[in-house]
């Protein structure tokens, strides 16, 4: 019975078009009215609690560092060195595509920060080369959602606080997975290339371009190394070096590049601080459900449902990963990161399963989520971007949607292709 409250009152309060927000605020109210322990008070304190998270401060600064990367050219000069790299050969703009968006993955941590700026500058040089526009769009979106899980990864941060998990072990192990996530693409895009791109321009590689823009571009660079040397080493929190990508964007976009215009100011942090509030209330009303989802032994009783698979850690990998997939088609990335993770931690830790394991799956796969429609909003975001109909973009994503998918399968299959490189960096 507690059960259908928590779904009937969660849908119910959706249905009606209310925020997700307040939608979960009203789930953990139904909740408390169901188990005769309505208090205002404690409603209150849980919401207070919610946001009052060390961890979660890394959350404003990475939307930050985001914001500043972009309006300060690093983002551009990471697709110019890309481009003098393989742009000569077929489909090399996509190649382009795929290297800038593991490069600013590393760097801002939001799937649709990222595709917004590959979409803008790469959709029109793609249009007027020639390319399949529908299929360079699929190309970028799946691109765009490496960023939740290569380090620093806003996804991350938030299952951390919200599954108690460490989120420097979480940043250390999605390295290789998120690579590996560019590697498929990049298998994926050669053989779409050799239908849908076209001829080969008569430009050839020039070592001078590619080392003008590689001295040009190495600030860009360095940032991800410093991140994650910098967490590797000790030397900082996940939450310190979202503020050193900030201040390091802040600095090279306006002292190296001279493109921040120190009056643009006000406008990026308002811009990155009306994005973190969205993301900070979301987690505040998700952490009172989940405190109510606790306290109602929800986790109890879906533990007793999949009891049977308890023993067998691949079919219950299967089962979580399929919950997800269904989940993710009808809610975005942080709600289902929050509604779920409370309710499926209990049965990872019961069942042995490995939580950083199993939070970089998780993580990886509400990612997908961001390309499957209806919500998909990097699907949108490209589609709308790259002016683009978004049923012919929706087309376009599917074979990257699907060589992901089959990445996701092999790591449930294969958990040591995860946790082996991942004790590589502990």
């Amino acid at each position: 019975m507690t059960v259908l409250v928590f779904i009937g009152s969660l849908l119910g309060a959706m249905a009606l078009g209310m925020p997700i927000a307040f939608a979960l605020l009203s789930c953990g109210v139904a909740l408390m009215v169901h188990l005769d322990n309505f208090d205002t008070q404690i409603l209150a304190q849980n919401l207070l609690e919610g946001a009052n998270s060390y961890p979660l401060m890394a959350v404003p600064f990475f939307m930050l560092a985001g914001e500043l990367m972009n309006a300060g050219g690093l983002s551009r000069r990471i697709i110019a060195l890309a481009q003098s790299l393989v742009g000569h050969v077929r489909g090399g703009l996509g190649y382009v595509a795929i290297i800038a968006a593991l490069v600013m993955a590393s760097i801002s941590g939001s799937a649709v920060a990222d595709t917004a700026a590959l979409a803008a500058i790469l959709v029109p040089m793609m249009r007027r080369a020639g390319y399949d526009v529908p299929r360079s769009c699929g190309l970028i979106a799946s691109g765009g959602i490496i960023a939740p899980v290569i380090p620093p990864s806003i996804g991350f941060v938030v299952f951390g606080v919200a599954g108690g998990v460490s989120v420097t072990k979480l940043f250390l192990a999605g390295i290789v997975p998120g690579v590996l996530m560019g590697v498929v693409l990049w298998a994926t895009w050669w053989f779409c290339a050799r239908r849908d791109a076209p001829p080969v321009a008569e430009a050839r590689f020039d070592a001078g371009v590619a080392l003008r823009a590689l001295r040009d571009g190495v600030w860009a660079l360095v940032l991800p190394v410093v991140i994650i040397g910098g967490m590797k080493l000790g030397v900082f929190t996940p939450t310190e070096a979202a503020v050193v990508a900030a201040v390091y964007s802040l600095l090279v976009g306006g002292l190296v590049y001279h493109e921040l215009r120190w009056r643009e100011l006000p406008r990026l942090m308002l811009a990155a601080a009306k994005t973190s509030s969205v993301v900070m209330f979301l987690v505040a009303c998700a952490l009172v459900s989940a405190w109510l989802i606790t306290v109602a032994q929800i986790p109890q009783e879906v533990s007793e449902l999949l009891r049977p698979l308890l023993e067998h850690k691949i079919l219950l990998m299967m089962a979580m990963m399929a919950l997800v997939v269904v989940v993710g088609t009808a809610l975005d990335f942080m709600p289902t990161v929050l509604i779920l993770t409370p309710v499926l931690m209990p049965m990872v830790k019961l069942a042995g399963i490995d939580p950083v394991y199993f939070g970089v799956l998780f993580i990886m796969n509400n990612a997908i989520g961001l390309l499957t429609p209806p919500v998909g909003t990097v699907l949108n975001v490209v589609a709308g971007v790259g002016r683009e109909d978004l049923g012919r973009v929706t087309r376009g994503v599917l074979p990257f949607l699907t060589a992901q998918t089959l990445l996701l399968l092999l790591f449930v299959l294969f958990p040591a292709l995860v946790m082996v490189p991942a004790r590589w960096f502990y």
